[in-house]
């Protein structure tokens, strides 16, 4: 008698934890299964869409972006590192072949005038040789005026002019570089790669760094590589200019059956959803299911309506892209599908994990219905 009571308990107690996986959440998961997601959609009268990726979705979602210079930017010319700006200063040395010179002592032969600065009109003042337009001339422009001047007061004068940069010929670097500066613009480092390099060149990771320039009330940004792809992102300078050089600050969020659950900044400047994938340490083995890769977007109207083959869509739309890892192309296309600043990368559970969970939830309640059983025996 008592083994069918024993018996008829061990059933209450499989009916009873049934009952309690079956209407309760109690299984403990990473979050959304696949059904409870797809029930979410549109078509369910959700309020996402839910959109499976093939290679037409890629190519109408492929956006990266978009970082350039204005034509302003790109249309300057290379300034002439000898031409000589308002700011600018100038070193001279004279050299005069008499006893008593105009510009120095007597029995010297060479007066040396330091940290000439060409004035806000483009003019220098040179003893005995007057008031000089500096501005829009070559040290050897400047050299002959003023061999000329001299020439009426003195046998033979010679003359050199040497440029040191001034307020109006320079350029300040900050940020990720290899040292932070102000730095002239001279014939090596008239162009922005050109002092970059001069500058140490970039501290962190190339893939990712973006290169700011600011001159004036305008401002271009560009990525590190696109200037070395690019030739004609490679701008010549001018003074003044601000050159900022930082790291990119994308990142997408990572959940679910995946290595690593945060926000993950990202490692190269065009991110594949299967790059992302490996970034965070991939889809768990015992855990993931590689039918459902989700990526959760905010996506705006254009390429909602591209995506979705309508025209009447407003606003940015939530958008829930799905892929299937095992499908024939289901890799190739994962590595086209391009992952955006804000999205959130989900992998849901597998099946059989759930039902491993739910099969240690009826066995733990079984167990505790022996304990029960037990004590109720005593």
């Amino acid at each position: 008698m008592k083994s069918l009571e024993k018996r008829w308990a061990k059933c209450a107690a499989v009916l009873a934890a049934l009952t309690i996986v079956s209407s309760c959440d109690l299984i403990p998961r990473a979050g959304p299964n696949k059904s409870e997601i797809y029930s979410g959609s549109v078509q369910r009268e959700g309020d996402a869409y839910v959109v499976a990726v093939n290679d037409r979705v890629t190519r109408a979602t492929a956006v990266v972006p978009a970082l350039g210079f204005t034509d302003s930017f790109k249309n300057a010319g290379v300034l002439g590192s000898d031409t000589i700006r308002p700011g600018d200063i100038l070193s001279m040395t004279i050299w005069e072949n008499v006893d008593k010179p105009l510009l120095g002592p007597e029995g010297q032969v060479a007066a040396v005038l330091e940290e000439v600065q060409v004035d806000g009109a483009g003019f220098i003042f040179v003893p005995y040789a007057g008031r000089i337009r500096a501005a829009g001339n070559t040290p050897e422009s400047i050299r002959r005026i003023i061999v000329g001047k001299l020439s009426e007061q003195t046998p033979d004068p010679q003359v050199e002019v040497r440029r040191v940069a001034g307020d109006g010929s320079t350029v300040s670097l900050v940020g990720s570089v290899g040292a932070q500066g102000v730095y002239p613009i001279e014939r090596p480092t008239r162009t922005l790669s050109t002092m970059l390099a001069n500058a140490g060149g970039v501290t962190i990771t190339p893939e990712i760094a973006q290169v700011t320039v600011l001159r004036g009330n305008s401002t271009g940004k560009i990525w590190l590589q696109d200037l070395y792809e690019h030739p004609q992102l490679d701008i010549a300078l001018r003074g003044g200019d601000r050159i900022l050089v930082e790291e990119d600050t994308r990142a997408f969020t990572a959940l679910g059956a995946t290595g690593t659950q945060s926000r993950v900044n990202f490692e190269t400047k065009d991110m594949s959803a299967l790059e992302a994938i490996a970034q965070v340490g991939g889809i768990l083995a015992s855990q993931g299911d590689p039918t459902g890769v989700f990526i959760f977007r905010n996506e705006a109207d254009d390429i909602s309506n591209q995506v979705l083959g309508r025209n009447d869509l407003q606003g940015a739309q939530r958008m829930v892209y799905v892929l299937d890892l095992t499908q024939p192309n289901g890799m190739f296309v994962a590595r086209d599908f391009v992952v955006r600043d804000g999205d959130t990368l989900y992998v849901t559970e597998a099946p059989i994990t759930t039902w491993d969970k739910t099969i240690s939830a009826i066995t733990g309640t079984l167990t505790s219905a022996d304990t029960i059983g037990g004590l109720g025996g005593l």
